[in-house]
């Protein structure tokens, strides 16, 4: 069985902490229980998965915001980017080329797919592989996995079954009912939730694209991405076909969508720097910054701080964050982890017709930028710790602490992290977009490859 990751999401929800690049899948607010460390919803759920799936049997989908933190993430794994969002079909449907076309994957094999922000037990990844056995047992064009419902939820989608034996056969879906016809579903129909798991054979989305006239050689495929329906993997495909098989989960399944839902899952009221007073009661603080954050007499708040903004809300009203972005408060974001490291904005400044942007950058021990110039913006770096080694236009020099780097507009420029090194970064230019980058290469051997020897 092979296993596709699906990850997207432009992050609205959980604001200021999450943004374009890093969606909620991405914040470190979960504690570890084997580690006692902070994790993601990402690492949570592919730590789980490597219990029961080869890492080798797994990919990710994915948009190309969330690419470098991905790779931060969880390290070294497939990824297939899709090159504009438009819903789970596609990306799904990319996916599965990508499996057949570059990764020669039979025809035959059973893929399914999960998302990255559940959270679950690990039985519930046990389930999911024996869906795949089910699938081949059964000859099913799709298999599902069901969740016992906790609560009439208005929230997801419902399995009907038809059948009920060692598994169950769907007859029907139910999407988002109200909560009074929910508790009708569960207590007179025996409904399940829909999970958003999926099993099925390769072929079925070959085939499918095939008859839609689309190719299902995976370059060509990219290339007509935008022409593929902009829909849901269960409209465009599942709610169509008729053999549908499905296990049932009666375990933890939750959805930690809003600041509500994700705070009943963190083990610590206070994560980062802050205070609450004593009768503050299930008051949440979340805080990236250095700044102390102090929350007196308020109850069942969160106040949740980046360098993207401050948040204040009752824990219900929480879910309307994406609502009020839609006003305007999601901007670029303010910090980004990258394959590297991470980065943070400091300033950004317009004067007259040029802008100045000031960061502030880590690269981890090992890591190293691409190689790559810029065509409307000059920078000036200066290091304020470690030992990293910098090359301009092929020339390579040892820089550290105190070291002041000049990189005019066009000029070829990398730099490898012998310790961790951090350094400011003032970009001078117009227009100042991170799309201002061209990439010679991001390998660090083909980098040195094209350089002379050191200064």
């Amino acid at each position: 069985m092979k296993l596709i990751l699906l990850s997207g999401g432009s992050g609205t929800r959980l604001w200021p902490l999450s943004n374009d690049s890093r969606a909620k899948q991405f914040l470190k607010v979960l504690k570890n229980e084997e580690t006692d460390e902070f994790e993601s919803m990402l690492q949570r759920v592919f730590r789980q998965l490597a219990s029961v799936v080869s890492k080798e049997d797994m990919i990710v989908a994915t948009n190309a915001a969330q690419t470098d933190m991905l790779r931060s993430q969880i390290g070294s794994i497939p990824i297939v980017v899709e090159p504009e969002r438009r819903d789970t079909f596609p990306a799904i449907a990319l996916a599965c080329v990508y499996l057949y076309s570059k990764l020669g994957i039979a025809r035959d094999e059973v893929v399914s797919v999960v998302s990255v922000d559940s959270f679950v037990d690990p039985v519930f990844y046990e389930r999911v592989s024996e869906l795949g056995e089910l699938v081949v047992e059964t000859g099913a064009e799709m298999g599902l996995l069901g969740v016992k419902p906790t609560y009439p939820s208005s929230k997801y989608g419902y399995l009907l079954p038809k059948r009920n034996a060692e598994y169950m056969e769907v007859g029907r879906f139910v999407e988002k009912p109200t909560e009074e016809a929910a508790e009708e579903l569960i207590e007179q129909e025996g409904a399940y939730w829909n999970s958003g798991v999926f099993a099925f054979p390769l072929s079925l989305i070959l085939n499918l694209l095939v008859e839609k006239g689309f190719s299902v050689e995976y370059d060509v495929l990219l290339e007509k991405f935008s022409s593929l329906p902009k829909n849901s993997f269960d409209y465009e495909v599942v709610e169509k076909l008729s053999k549908i098989v499905a296990l049932t989960y009666d375990g933890y399944w939750k959805d930690l969508g809003t600041w509500n839902t994700l705070t009943e899952e963190m083990s610590s009221e206070i994560v980062g720097n802050g205070a609450v007073s004593d009768d503050c009661v299930n008051t949440h603080i979340v805080n990236e910054l250095v700044l102390p954050v102090k929350v007196l007499g308020v109850s069942n708040a969160v106040v949740a701080v980046s360098a993207d903004g401050i948040l204040v809300t009752d824990k219900p009203a929480s879910s309307r964050m994406k609502d009020m972005l839609l006003d305007g408060l999601f901007s670029r974001p303010m910090y980004e982890e990258r394959r590297w490291g991470w980065y943070r904005v400091l300033d950004v400044t317009k004067k007259e017709n040029r802008e100045i942007l000031t960061k502030r950058l880590c690269v981890h021990q090992g890591k190293n930028l691409s190689y790559q110039y810029h065509n409307h913006r000059e920078e000036t770096w200066t290091i304020i710790s470690g030992l990293a080694i910098f090359v301009l236009d092929g020339v390579q020099r040892l820089v550290h602490a105190g070291d002041v780097l000049q990189i005019p507009a066009g000029a070829r420029h990398a730099l490898y992290a012998e310790t961790e090194t951090e350094f400011i970064e003032v970009q001078i230019g117009a227009p100042l977009v991170e799309e201002d980058i061209v990439r010679v290469t991001e390998d660090w051997q083909e980098t040195i490859s094209q350089c002379a020897e050191f200064k």
